[in-house]
C-alpha cells in the first residue's frame, strides 16, 4: 500500500520521501502539474480536484503543502494566500479522503508551533491552548480542517513543527550565509526561546507517528532542549567556527524590514516540550543543539 505525500518537493517532503523510499516503501506524490510516472498523481486544490483512485486503499497520507510563511512580506494579499493555501488545500484533501471506500489508516497533517503564540519562558506541551496572533489563528483553522478526517475513522495527527535544522533550506538555510560571514547576531532581546528539531529527527518523528497507532491529535515536532535565541546564535557561530556580533539586532529594525513576520515569527518565544513523542517511545537522534548543528552542517 502506498503512502501519499503532498508538498513532496519542499524541504520536509523531500527528506521524508527519500527516507520512505530508502525503507522500500511505496510513495505517491500528489502534484499540481501533469504526473510523470506511476509515483505521481494529480491534484488541484484551487479547482477542488483530487485523483481519488490514487488515494483509494492507501496506507497513509502526509499533508505538507502550503505557502511559505517566510517566503514574502505579509501583505494583506499574501496573508490570504497563507491561509487559503492551508485551509482550502486541507479541506479539499480531507473531503476526498471521506469519499473513499477504503480510506487510509492515518493522516499526518502539517501545523506549526505558532499555534501557541508567545509563551514566554513557560514550558509548553500539547495540552496548552491556542495563543494570540495571525499565525495562531491560522494554525487553529488549519488543524480544524485536518481533524475532519477523524469523522471517517482516520487517525489524524497535526505536526506542530518547530524550527527545522537543515542546511538545504528552511530558516537555518536562510541565515547560514549571514553567519558564515561572521555577521550573525541575537534578535531583539535574544531571550526568546527557539524550539528546534533536526531534519533527521523531524523525519524520524514522522515515521514514528505513522507506525504508532496510539499517537493522535496535536504533536509537538520539536527537540527536547529548546534554547534562547542568544544561545542559538552563539552555538551556530561556534559550529561554523565564526564569530558573532555581540550587539543584538533591535526589534524595531526587524519589524521595519520584515513586518509582522518578525513580530510573530522571530521575536516570540516558544519553549516546547515534545511530550507525546517522548511518551510514545520516540528516541531523538539529536537532543542538544550543538550536536544537531554538527550533524546538519
Amino acid at each position: 500500500m502506498a503512502i501519499i505525500v503532498t508538498g513532496a518537493s519542499g524541504l520536509l517532503g523531500t527528506a521524508l520521501v527519500a527516507a520512505l523510499r530508502a525503507g522500500r516503501r511505496e510513495v505517491v506524490r500528489l502534484v499540481r502539474r501533469p504526473p510523470q510516472g506511476d509515483d505521481e498523481a494529480f491534484w488541484d486544490p484551487a479547482e477542488q480536484v483530487v485523483d481519488l483512485a490514487a488515494l483509494e486503499g492507501s496506507e497513509a497520507v502526509v499533508h505538507l503543502a502550503g505557502a511559505s510563511i517566510a517566503g514574502r512580506r505579509w501583505t494583506p494579499a499574501y496573508k490570504r494566500e497563507l491561509v487559503e493555501s492551508r485551509t482550502r488545500g486541507t479541506r479539499v484533501l480531507v473531503d476526498a479522503l471521506r469519499e473513499l471506500s477504503r480510506p487510509p489508516e492515518v493522516l499526518l497533517s502539517a501545523s506549526g508551533m505558532d499555534f501557541y503564540g508567545d509563551t514566554g519562558d513557560r514550558v509548553i506541551d500539547e495540552g496548552q491552548g491556542k495563543g494570540h496572533g495571525f499565525l495562531a489563528d491560522l494554525c487553529e483553522a488549519w488543524e480544524a480542517e485536518a481533524r475532519r478526517a477523524g469523522e471517517a475513522g482516520i487517525r489524524t495527527v497535526q505536526a506542530r513543527t518547530s524550527l527545522v535544522l537543515s542546511r538545504d533550506g528552511g530558516a537555518l538555510g536562510r541565515i547560514l550565509p549571514i553567519f558564515r560571514m561572521g555577521l550573525g547576531a541575537p534578535l531583539g532581546t535574544g531571550r526568546q526561546y527557539w524550539s528546534w528539531i533536526s531534519i533527521d529527527d523531524w523525519v524520524g518523528a514522522a515515521l514514528h507517528v505513522l507506525r504508532t497507532p496510539g499517537v493522535e491529535g496535536p504533536v509537538n515536532f520539536s527537540g527536547p532542549e529548546p534554547v534562547t535565541n542568544a544561545e542559538f546564535t552563539r552555538t551556530l557561530g561556534k559550529a561554523l567556527r565564526r564569530g558573532t556580533v555581540p550587539i543584538p539586532v533591535p526589534a524595531f529594525a526587524l519589524a521595519a524590514g520584515l513586518g509582522a513576520f518578525a513580530r510573530e515569527g522571530l521575536l516570540v518565544s516558544h519553549r516546547l516540550k515534545p511530550a507525546k513523542l517522548t511518551a510514545g517511545g520516540y528516541r531523538f537522534a539529536h537532543t542538544r543543539l550543538d550536536e544537531a548543528l554538527r550533524a546538519v552542517l
